[in-house]
């Protein structure tokens, strides 16, 4: 047999399309990369037959799907990414996913499963994300999650739980147990101290146990709306590393600016629906670092008092969640207004708050004119210009007040703005306090608006699409990716590609992420390091289409554990100190008075002297060490929405081999 014979059958082979000798693309079913398997809506009771083993990515939702065995998935030992949701499984069989040993994410959210057993998961030794959430799951196995020692994630919302199993991961980031008939977590059965978001809506929750803030020293995102709270629970000072907070939806009516103490690192708060009728006072002073607040579905009393917030509001630059649900309440005249919109006339609030103390005189006095500058409550004299001016301009002071005696004679109201204080047509108004101040328009600034700035350079990155990282923390870093996505309506994903800069292992790490995302947080990253993130079109290799940004990670922060001494701590360790103490005390007055009798009996032996006893030399020991101080580090998820019913349905996180990042919130249809 001639060599030359199968030329022509190899080049055969070589012009097929990759993945044709693998076998085609199921039926019903979309490839949009070799990798990658789309089968949703087939109308099946089954799983998709005829799968190529290559493929590291499968998609299975709105199947209707009824049962699922171990030979549903023989020779599929890459696959990394499983979504089973909206289907109609009522049960795990014990097993079932044990040949899937390269699984790094399921998702079997929005069925009909009753219970997970122990053996449910057995097998999936890289499981990082294990989504449960909106089922009808009555009871878990307290040794369900033992063997997944990766488990970075666990969603468990909208289910029946009556009681939570025991949970002792170290590696867990994320945990959701809102809308369960649950009792509130015991400290003893959630042993997660790298924890960093804790989600507990609608846990019928009337406190919070400082026992369990404290020992989830890592805790970033905290959701606690739709509960029972009459008042901010104390117990969240304990978390002073948090960056989101979410209190919407309980009935406590009357804030503190104290509930927001020690709270320094927040950025996103929510306070919507809690019956507020205004902000207590001092209450922006507790939030240096606030970018996002939501008080929506508030009945506000827009009247004087109130009137700080929407120039705070825009001074701060910060953005007003929900706003077309944040309105006036009160008084009728403006009820139903965007409180965002109102401007400080519109609040009611008086002309004049001050008036001038001056002696009382028998007549009226006339007042000379003048040309010195005015001297305003709030704002002191203008300065003098530079440039010389031919015309004097003369200034007629406000008219001096009434006596007491003439009060009735008086006019009505009194001039405290004096003409074109404000230069560059800046306005002058009462700031919350009564005092005078310059609204400024923009491209000018200083006490008068005197200063005009130069109009800053075209940004010429604002004209490319873009990514934007937002709410960086020493773990964490949330990217912005709205903005990318709509420039690019017909992509089907983001492919994330980000490195660590200032670390000696620089390799590219890749995740995809579904084109409905707007957000996306990647997690467990190093702190105090700079990183490289880039986002291109899933599928597209070219790299032409691709924008990349950098963002550093905030360093690690130690706060000091207070200092709880109970029962037998006390006995343990504080009185056996006090007594060792007081017994070094007794000895050293018995030696002293030794040695003067010693000295005053044999005065002539020159050369005597007194030694200390042993046990002078010993002294008190210190306590034993109490173990590294606990680490809380600053942080946000993504402003965490508001918490949706639990009939909601999330996108899976379309991830390849990424080993520490969550995905964000997102819809589905649901299953016709």
């Amino acid at each position: 047999m001639k060599l030359f014979l199968p030329v022509p059958l190899i080049s055969f082979l070589l012009l097929l399309p990759p993945g044709t000798l693998e076998g085609a693309c199921p039926q019903h079913c979309s490839c949009p990369t070799p990798t990658s398997i789309f089968c949703s809506r087939r109308r099946s009771s089954v799983m998709p037959r005829g799968l190529p083993s290559t493929i590291s990515n499968l998609y299975v939702f709105q199947n209707g799907i009824e049962m699922l065995n171990q030979e549903d998935f023989l020779g599929l030992n890459s696959l990394e990414m499983l979504d089973l949701s909206q289907n109609r499984l009522t049960e795990v069989l014990d097993g079932t996913f044990s040949l899937l040993s390269s699984l790094h994410n399921l998702d079997l959210s929005s069925n009909q499963i009753t219970h997970i057993s122990q053996h449910s998961f057995s097998g999936l030794l890289l499981l990082e994300r294990l989504y449960l959430h909106n089922n009808q799951i009555q009871n878990i196995h307290p040794a369900a999650f033992d063997k997944l020692d990766k488990l970075l994630e666990l969603k468990l919302q909208g289910n029946q739980l009556v009681v939570l199993p025991p949970l002792y991961k170290s590696s867990l980031l994320l945990l959701d147990l809102s809308y369960n008939p649950i009792q509130p977590p015991d400290p003893t059965d959630l042993q997660t101290p790298n924890l960093e978001t804790l989600k507990m809506a609608g846990l019928r929750l009337t406190g919070l146990s400082e026992e369990l803030m404290a020992m989830l020293g890592n805790l970033h995102s905290l959701d606690i709306s739709d509960n029972h709270l009459r008042a901010v629970p104390p117990a969240i000072w304990e978390a002073q590393g948090l960056t989101r907070l979410n209190l919407s939806r309980n009935p406590m009516g009357l804030l503190k600016a104290e509930d927001f103490q020690n709270l320094e690192m927040l950025q996103n708060l929510d306070i919507s629906n809690l019956n507020l009728q205004g902000f207590p006072e001092g209450f922006a002073e507790f939030l240096p670092k606030l970018e996002v607040l939501t008080v929506a579905e508030n009945p506000f009393n827009c009247q004087c008092s109130l009137a700080w917030f929407p120039s705070w509001l825009r001074g701060r630059e910060l953005q007003l969640g929900r706003t077309q649900e944040t309105r006036c309440h009160f008084p009728p005249l403006i009820a139903g207004k965007l409180l965002e919109n109102l401007d400080h006339g519109s609040f009611g609030c008086p002309t004049t708050t001050t008036t001038a103390s001056t002696a009382r005189r028998s007549t009226p006095q006339p007042q000379p004119l003048t040309t010195r500058p005015p001297t305003t409550h709030g704002i002191p004299p203008p300065p003098a210009s530079d440039k010389p001016s031919t015309k004097t301009e003369i200034y007629v002071p406000p008219p001096v007040p009434a006596s007491p005696s003439s009060a009735m004679d008086a006019e009505p109201g009194l001039y405290f703005c004096p003409s074109k204080i404000c230069l560059n047509g800046g306005t002058c108004q009462l700031d919350q306090r009564g005092n005078l101040e310059c609204i400024c328009p923009r491209q000018t600034s200083g006490t008068y608006c005197e200063i005009i700035e130069d109009p800053p350079p075209p940004d010429i990155s604002a004209l490319e699409p873009d990514i934007i990282p937002r709410e960086v923390t020493s773990t964490t870093i949330l990217l912005d990716l709205h903005r990318y996505v709509e420039l690019r309506p017909s992509i089907s994903g983001v492919r994330l590609t980000y490195s660590n800069l200032s670390g000696p292992d620089r390799r590219p790490l890749h995740l995809n992420v579904p084109a409905t995302y707007q957000e996306y947080t990647l997690r467990g990253l190093r702190p105090n390091c700079t990183y490289s993130v880039c986002a291109s079109p899933l599928g597209d290799s070219s790299g032409r289409d691709s924008f990349c940004t950098e963002a550093r990670t905030t360093g690690l922060m130690y706060f000091s554990p207070k200092a709880r001494l109970h029962g037998t701590q006390l006995t343990t360790t504080l009185v056996p100190g006090l007594v060792a103490l007081a017994l070094g005390i007794v000895l050293a007055v018995v030696v002293g008075a030794v040695c003067y009798l010693r000295r005053r009996r044999a005065k002539e032996h020159a050369d005597f002297s007194c030694e200390p006893l042993p046990l002078e030399l010993e002294g008190v020991k210190a306590d034993p060490d109490s173990g590294p101080l606990p680490q809380k580090q600053p942080e946000v998820t993504s402003t965490p929405p508001a918490v949706r019913s639990s009939l909601e349905y999330e996108l899976p996180l379309m991830q390849a081999h990424c080993t520490a990042n969550n995905n964000a919130a997102a819809f589905k249809p649901s299953y016709l």
